[in-house]
């Protein structure tokens, strides 16, 4: 069995980690977990250019001095055992690297990439995300906006006819159990008149709701239809918003492709991108066929 000691934080002192550092204190005390911050310092491109080595070395000195005291500072007010790394290099690689050195159960990242971000930032913070999720071995989970629920309500597992959709709700029941919290399954059809895929998709849901339930968990399932596929994404977000209590949403690291062409699919990065609900991103696994019975 894997042992996980850490919480990844990608830090630059900016405003969204520092909220992303605040929104781990719960799983960190909660899964008994340390933090460790990373600070990445990228080496490559033009602004790089502009320092001599020597110069490079004492920035990242400094770096280093002031993540450390920032550090200890918060420990002392949280009481959590909370670490730093700073590293050079391109950030997505490091925080990847990085993850799997440390043993880190999961990512937390701040990004701007939410409803109300400036596009220029939604495309580069979220294409760097997009290449963290996309290639770590663990959950990612990005923050975006401002204000967000201190623990989780209601988790939003949204899904659909593939087997890699169904390893959402394994994470979704450890999550809900660590916060007590409440657990909603949500799907998009845009194909109501295909009587075949209506029929497999309900028998799906009563499953998926049982296997929670048997677990001592509340849940609620939803079935909603769409004009269309482009509805999808936007429908997932406004289900979040217009519910209340949502505190998080799981998604899987890939595009989930069905299993069936009539069938919607969703993309990870554009709910990442428009959502400003926590996001967790799951990696999927190879792996046997999950049993709901």
């Amino acid at each position: 069995m894997e042992s996980f000691k850490n919480i990844l934080i990608p830090f630059d002192f900016r405003e969204q980690s520092v909220i992303a550092l605040s929104q781990s204190y719960n799983i960190a005390r909660l899964s008994n977990l340390d933090i460790t911050l990373l600070y990445v310092h990228e080496d490559s491109g033009i602004f790089s250019k502009l320092f001599s080595s020597d110069q490079g070395e004492e920035m990242v000195n400094k770096i280093e001095i002031e993540l450390a005291d920032f550090a200890e500072k918060t420990a002392k007010e949280t009481g959590l055992t909370i670490r730093t790394m700073v590293a050079k290099g391109r950030v997505h690689h490091k925080i990847v690297e990085v993850a799997e050195m440390i043993g880190a159960k999961f990512i937390v990242m701040g990004t701007s990439s939410g409803a109300h971000a400036k596009e220029s930032d939604k495309k580069s913070v979220g294409a760097n995300t997009s290449r963290v999720i996309r290639n770590a071995k663990c959950p990612v989970m990005t923050i975006n906006g401002k204000h967000h629920y201190d623990g989780c309500r209601s988790i939003l597992v949204p899904i659909d006819l593939t087997q890699e959709s169904r390893q959402k709700v394994s994470w979704a029941v450890e999550m809900a159990k660590l916060f007590g919290s409440t657990i909603k399954v949500i799907s998009i059809l845009w194909s109501a008149n295909h009587k075949a895929i209506v029929t497999q998709l309900n028998a799906q849901m009563s499953q998926v709701q049982k296997f929670i339930e048997d677990r001592n968990i509340k849940c609620s399932v939803e079935v909603v239809e769409a004009h269309k596929e482009s509805d999808t994404i936007p429908m997932i977000l406004n289900y979040a918003n217009q519910a209340g209590d949502v505190d998080l949403i799981m998604i899987m690291t890939q595009q989930e492709t069905s299993l069936v062409p009539f069938f919607v699919n969703s993309e990870a990065t554009e709910i990442i991108r428009n959502s400003d609900v926590p996001v967790m991103s799951i990696v999927p696994k190879e792996t046997g066929e999950l049993s709901w019975r």
